[in-house]
């Protein structure tokens, strides 16, 4: 089907803030943001368009759409309504002012209570589907990631991650490369079993904190946690 032929569809959506000019969701797992090749129905664009009027900066195929969260990441997730937010918005990501919060559960635990990553993050030389730690001067793109562990879980870790930079798969790459990949990730993951149905990786885009493009103000959102995601703590805090 012709993508640009967006038709919305009555998709319930989890919204956890919305005014005039934004709102923010509460993505589940499985949906994809917004239309690419194999997802031309079913994406949170799709449901949007049924919502609300968005703002026309995304281009006809991601209307609305200020930053993404991969398929199976769970959480808060902006959507600009206006041009005028949307660009208000960007700019707010581009300067580091937006605070993005996430709460994953890792392989392993780092000997470190907290640290930072400072590595590219580009497409995958070899595998087009992922992405890898790439230097700048080969495509890669400056990525930072701060985390903290929340919690030890004798050979997992519940850590809390805060992005600076959002590039595709930044977390999964950045922990990968750490050599505590996230739990249930089919991309960049162990393939180990955990015991636990997981719809993919354990990410979940736990807090965002944003400056309201008209007012000022500061609009401070957190996601509740998942089901399958409190499970699995669970699981392993009895383990």
């Amino acid at each position: 089907p012709d993508l640009l032929d967006l038709v919305p569809e009555s998709i319930s959506l989890d919204i956890l803030y919305e005014d005039e000019q934004l709102l923010i969701v509460n993505k589940p797992a499985g949906m994809v943001v917004h239309p690419s090749a194999g997802h031309s129905t079913g994406t949170l664009v799709h449901a949007l368009l049924a919502h609300c009027p968005l703002s026309s900066i995304g281009g006809i195929q991601r209307p609305g759409i200020v930053h993404r969260l991969d398929k199976d990441t769970t959480g808060a997730i902006v959507i600009a309504k206006t041009d005028f937010a949307h660009q208000h918005l960007q700019q707010q990501l581009q300067a580091k002012t937006a605070r993005r919060e996430y709460l994953g559960v890792v392989y392993g635990t780092p000997k470190a209570d907290r640290g930072t990553i400072d590595l590219p993050v580009g497409r995958h030389p070899i595998d087009r589907q992922k992405n890898a730690i790439v230097e700048l001067d080969r495509g890669g793109k400056s990525a930072v990631t701060h985390w903290q562990i929340e919690e030890r879980l004798r050979s997992f870790s519940l850590i809390r991650f805060r992005l600076e930079t959002g590039r595709t798969h930044q977390i999964r790459v950045h922990t990968t490369k750490m050599g505590h990949p996230i739990v249930g990730d089919p991309v960049y993951g162990t393939g180990r079993s955990i015991g636990v149905k997981l719809p993919g990786q354990a990410l979940h885009a736990r807090h965002l904190e944003l400056i309201h493009p008209q007012t000022g103000e500061l609009v401070s959102v957190t996601a509740p946690i998942p089901d399958y995601f409190l499970t699995l703590l669970q699981v392993l805090r009895n383990r």
